[in-house]
């Protein structure tokens, strides 16, 4: 991926710094142990103006996270909402990607965190196609990872942290190194668990299919919005357990997420997957996704706040 874009400032405990100030001690706790939570948001340049997709069931997920990981955010759900919006706002950007995070800071350094504050940051930037220029249309070649997602109660899955992460730092890796886009992982049971960063979906003669929420998924907002748009078309959608094989012999698979969007998969383990392109199916969930993100149209379920 090409480097970060700079932009002009980041809201860092509730006042607005200059980007590369931004900064943190190398002995605070998120550091070494990973404990931050965080989300991945989206503000679209649409029709009526710059809007962030889902603002608040992002920040409710990143308030759900954080309860997991017994961390108190030191701000309420509508302060945080606004500094987001604030910090689009002040840094000019009619379309962007937002990243708020919450993490230990400096204070002690045993495993147990409690001692350490909670600071708050958010960042925006100018952000592309997460899977490439052409994946939306031409779709992307992914891979069977040899790594597994966590076993249930062992990492909260519903938590979007910082280190559950790293099972899909190596995920990714090792799929990019072996010449692929995206892997998929398989859960302990060897069932279809999801992509590195996104969720999964199979068609199936007009059916689609899609992992449990139990069945070591974060459960996307992305998800949610397809599932939602699919019944909305006519199409039948079933969360139920997938066999690893059962996406080889789709018709479409398509992975869902805030960075991805709606991208769709040709190959899967160097096999086809239909004809090896974008399927009628998920081009029409497609299609409607960016109608709705553009405000192109009526915004049935109050998904877009105008920044």
């Amino acid at each position: 991926m090409p480097p970060m874009p700079k932009s002009d400032k980041i809201w860092f405990n509730g006042e607005l710094v200059p980007w590369d100030e931004a900064r943190i001690h190398v002995l605070a706790h998120v550091v070494h142990y990973g404990s931050s939570v965080f989300e991945g948001i989206r503000c679209y340049n649409t029709k009526k103006g710059p809007a962030v997709f889902r603002l608040e069931e992002h920040v409710d997920r990143l308030f759900d996270s954080a309860k997991i990981y017994r961390m108190e955010i030191p701000y309420g759900r509508q302060q945080i909402c606004d500094a987001i919006l604030e910090t689009i706002r002040s840094n000019k950007l009619d379309a962007c990607y937002v990243r708020p995070i919450c993490f230990r800071g400096y204070g002690s350094l045993g495993v147990d965190p409690t001692t350490c504050p909670v600071d708050t940051v958010i960042a925006v930037w100018e952000w592309g196609q997460y899977l490439g220029d052409d994946a939306l249309k031409k779709g992307v070649s992914v891979c069977t990872s040899s790594w597994n997602r966590s076993a249930p109660n062992t990492l909260p899955n519903l938590a979007k942290a910082g280190g559950n992460y790293l099972n899909s730092q190596l995920v990714r890796m090792e799929a990019n190194l072996n010449g692929y886009d995206e892997g998929i992982v398989l859960g302990t049971d060897g069932l279809v668990s999801e992509g590195s960063g996104e969720n999964i979906f199979a068609v199936k003669a007009g059916k689609i299919a899609t992992p449990m929420s139990y069945q070591s998924i974060l459960p996307g907002i992305t998800r949610h919005t397809a599932i939602t748009i699919a019944r909305e078309l006519g199409f039948e959608v079933e969360a139920r357990p997938i066999p690893r094989e059962f996406l080889y012999v789709a018709d479409e698979v398509f992975f869902t997420g805030t960075a991805a969007e709606i991208s769709p998969i040709r190959a899967i383990d160097q096999i086809q997957i239909g004809d090896g392109t974008r399927g009628p199916i998920t081009e029409k969930i497609q299609a409607r996704f960016f109608e709705t993100i553009n405000a192109e149209v009526e915004d049935r379920h109050g998904w877009l706040t105008f920044v």
